[in-house]
């Protein structure tokens, strides 16, 4: 089952947030239909509501609006910027795959331009609508909690398997509450913090929470949410279990020393193991993880953002990784589409990474037609073309809409685990082992080479960080692991256009971290700019 958005008609619910007086023009009510009588709390009076009001906190993952094609202002949820350039998977791409050897993009609107090149400031529009994404994210899931407290569901009288229903729907929105908060520590470090005791309207701007402390929020969130979700594989198909949480705490211990300074890298082996041993197994072609169909018999999955292309119509999403990704020679209709937007293509770094022979089936690029040098970044055929979704299915149909792309975007799947458990004992964890780590990397090798040629016997660090690049292409990790590494602002690592140079420079060190908006800044005097910007 596909859980996409569900548009609550005839009703308004006060998403404030967070932020509010710093953003207060970001958060939108889900409807602006006239109304008469009704309120946040007499919808939560009737549990048939609650799934719905569920669907919009995934939603927010996968739709920029609340209308087909996500819109402009009013239709999208946040001012600004259009809902499709501002879908929220969408702006994970855009920050932490092309800002890396992965991507770069030939478009010019706006200041697009200048984050593949590492010369963004606090003005950046694509940035803002990535902080302004997550905190309306997390204002969703602020509005949940606020009305399914276990004295508001007594006084609504909410009882039995609904109550318990009730309950197990207030651990996801928490754990998707940490999920954003976790992309905020990640991208952003030192960020404003509310939680659902901050109510709407409120006069006093919301605290500013330092890095180490939003840590311990997410990990104590995580931990309490795991005991309460579903055991993993049986609830919906697209609805956090205790193996999310587990994976999100994995994903949380192991980049623990950039975020606090501190290792935790046996904490990232418990929970990595804790997923393993859940009965996930590798999907045997690589290919299909990326196709139409891959929320069908997907035994690696772990959890994913939704997309069927009927309800769920957005720019963003694998829609535009789809198009986007399609140009110059490549048909449209080989990848199930009406037409290419010719934008995003990779780097000579990125594709040196893969064996010369084709041996590695995950180095799916495009050539003919295609420089392999990027002299201009404005040209699709400058760079070679990466092939990674496709909006067709795996017996060769096409998806169910020629523009709208179904393929649902993973958040969290074995393989990933799989590398997190190899490197978190390469760095000294206990609870594991090398030879374990070593059959992992084998086990992704085998069904990358469809055959044992690539195996390895021994590995090391600088081998993962090229392994996570080579399995994990464009799933939003790449940034976040060259920083892990010490790679993504130094000159140990180059690629074209880095800091704005042909063959690559090192930029300021200060970039790890992107700037929290000018605006939020100036609006709210407990924020304090991140150091550079």
């Amino acid at each position: 089952m596909k859980l996409n958005t569900i548009k609550l008609k005839n009703i308004v619910l006060p998403l404030s947030a967070a932020f509010l007086l710093t953003t207060a023009s970001c958060i939108k009510d889900l409807e602006r239909e006239p109304i008469t009588d009704v309120t946040s709390a007499s919808i939560y009076k009737d549990f048939s509501n609650y799934k719905n009001i569920l669907a919009k906190l995934y939603g927010g993952l996968a739709m920029g609006g609340q209308i087909s094609g996500d819109g402009d202002q009013p239709d999208s949820d946040i001012n600004g910027i259009n809902g499709g350039f501002s879908q929220y998977t969408r702006l994970l791409y855009t920050l932490n795959v092309i800002t890396t050897d992965e991507a770069v993009i030939g478009w010019n609107d706006g200041n697009l331009h200048t984050l593949h090149k590492m010369t963004w400031d606090a003005s950046n529009e694509f940035i803002a609508a990535m902080y302004y994404r997550v905190y309306t994210e997390i204002a969703f899931c602020n509005e949940f909690l606020r009305n399914v407290t276990d004295e508001k569901l007594a006084a609504n009288n909410i009882t039995g398997d609904n109550l318990a229903q009730a309950k197990l729907m207030r651990a996801e929105a928490r754990f998707l509450r940490a999920q954003s908060y976790y992309h905020a520590i990640d991208m952003f470090g030192n960020v404003p913090f509310v939680d659902e005791t901050y109510l709407p309207g409120s006069i006093n701007p919301p605290q500013r929470i330092d890095r180490k402390s939003l840590f311990n929020f997410i990990e104590s969130e995580l931990v309490a949410v795991a005991g309460e979700l579903k055991d993993p594989k049986t609830n919906e198909y697209g609805r956090a279990d205790k193996a999310a949480a587990w994976s999100l705490l994995a994903k949380l211990y192991l980049n623990a020393e950039v975020y606090t300074g501190t290792q935790r890298n046996t904490d990232c082996i418990t929970y990595c193991n804790k997923v393993i041993a859940a009965g996930y197994s590798l999907k045997p072609k690589y290919d299909d993880l990326f196709l139409a169909d891959n929320n069908i018999s997907n035994p690696e999955q772990i959890l994913s953002v939704n997309f069927d292309g009927i309800n769920t119509q957005t720019n963003g999403g694998t829609t535009y990784l789809v198009h986007a990704a399609v140009g110059g020679g490549m048909k449209a209709s080989d990848f199930g589409i009406n037409g290419g937007w010719s934008g995003i293509r990779t780097t000579k770094a990125f594709v040196n990474l893969f064996p010369t022979n084709g041996t590695d089936k995950r180095g799916r690029f495009f050539t003919a037609g295609q420089n392999l040098e990027i002299n201009d970044l404005g040209s699709f055929t400058d760079g070679y073309a990466f092939i990674k979704y496709k909006n067709i299915k795996s017996n060769g149909s096409v998806g169910a809409h020629d523009n709208w792309v179904e393929a649902d975007i993973p958040l969290y799947r074995l393989a990933d685990i799989y590398l997190m458990y190899a490197e978190a004992v390469l760095r000294g964890g206990g609870g594991g082992s090398q030879a374990t780590a070593v059959s992992y990397v084998n086990q992704l090798r085998e069904r990358a080479y469809g055959n044992t040629n690539g195996n390895v016997t021994s590995i090391n660090l600088n081998f993962i960080l090229d392994e996570r690049a080579r399995e994990l292409s464009w799933e939003t990790t790449r940034r976040s692991d060259l920083i892990r590494f010490n790679k993504y602002t130094t000159g140990d690592y180059l690629w074209p256009w880095k800091g704005n140079v042909k063959d690559g420079k090192a930029v300021e060190s200060y970039r790890n971290l992107f700037p929290i908006p000018n605006k939020d800044i100036v609006a709210n005097p407990n924020l304090i700019q991140n150091p550079g910007y």
